[in-house]
Formats: structure tokens, sequence, C-alpha cells
């Protein structure tokens, strides 16, 4: 997390310096012994200091939605072992909202439409051959009127396609990534817990 103000549950993550913040070697760190599941870094000005950091990084632009039906239930996909939400790389030239409404219908095999309103960014860190890239998704609500099967994108790794209530929610969360839990938490269908990249 960047953030301006130490965080109410200190004791749960791990502050990191500014002045020596490297995105690169922290992430081999953590990926090498994982001794703490959340980090912080402290500093006068967020936004800055993700801007700064961005540009030590290759940055992939992605959008994905938040979906729910006429019954209140939202839908979920089961990818690589985890529960996730739909969501993609951006296509060259593709504005994030068209990109969003793409990648929720192709992997979940139903028809949207179009987008509702930004809930949040979200930033992770992977690898790609090697290479360590920041990727950042735009979240969008999203509405689906219909009865049409769910089919998952078998060749993306999704293997479920899943409508669920709220009630199921939080055994989405036991199993899933935590800029997935931010989007939910925006949303206000979990308790609040420490996740998000940026305050």
């Amino acid at each position: 997390m960047i953030t301006q103000t130490t965080p109410a549950n200190a004791d749960k993550y791990e502050q990191l310096d500014q002045q020596s913040f490297d995105l690169k070697t922290l992430y081999n760190k953590v990926i090498g012994n994982n001794p703490r599941l959340y980090y912080y870094v402290l500093c006068d000005d967020a936004k800055a200091f993700l801007k700064k950091m961005m540009k030590s990084v290759t940055v992939i632009k992605a959008a994905g939605g938040l979906v729910k039906n006429d019954r209140g239930n939202f839908l979920f996909i089961f990818r690589n072992g985890k529960w996730d939400l739909p969501k993609g790389k951006l296509e060259k030239g593709e504005k994030s909202e068209e990109g969003a409404v793409r990648e929720v219908e192709e992997e979940c095999g139903i028809s949207i439409g179009k987008c509702g309103k930004k809930i949040v960014k979200t930033y992770h860190v992977y690898t790609i051959k090697g290479e360590v890239v920041l990727k950042k998704t735009y979240w969008y609500k999203m509405k689906y009127k219909g009865n049409a099967r769910l089919k998952p994108q078998i060749e993306e790794g999704i293997t479920d396609v899943r409508w669920m209530d709220r009630s199921d929610i939080n055994t989405v969360a036991g199993n899933t990534f935590p800029s997935i839990k931010d989007v939910l938490l925006r949303r206000d269908l979990l308790a609040n817990i420490p996740t998000p990249l940026l305050e």
C-alpha cells in the first residue's frame, strides 16, 4: 500500500522505506520468502510516489467488471485455482469501458451491452517471462438482464463461471487476490481488510 497516513492496523503490515523502495526487489523478496502478506510505504504524496514507481516497470492496462444480475447475485470466475472477477488486457486504442465489457462477455459467455460507473483502479505485480510488470486495472459496475447459460473461456484458464449471492462472497474472499478484495470492499461487499495499494 502507498499511503500518506499510517494504516490503522499497522501491526498487519511491514513498513518499507520510500527512499530505498524498488518494486522489482520487493516483488522478488515477497515471492522468495513471503514474510508478511501486507506492506506499506509512508510518503508525503502517494500519487506522485506511484507515478514515479510506475516509471521503473512495464505497466499493462486492463479492465474488468463486477456484474450484478436482477436477483442481486454477482458474477465470479474460477481461474488457475482462485476465484476472480472477469478482466483482461486492453487492446490497442480500446477505451477501458469497452475493454471491460468485452472481457466480461468473452470470459463468461454472456452479453452485457454497456458499462456502468467506475468502481476503482487496482494495481498488482506479477512476472512475464521473468520481467516484473505492474498491471493497472480499471473496474466497472455492470448489470446483466437475462438468463443465458454461463460459458467459461477455457482457453484463458477459466474452469467455472458462477453467480454468487452476498453470503457466498466471504468464501470467494478466502481464495482470491488482494486486488479483487479491494473491488469488493469498494462496493461494501466485505468487511474492511487491508488490501488497497493506494490510499
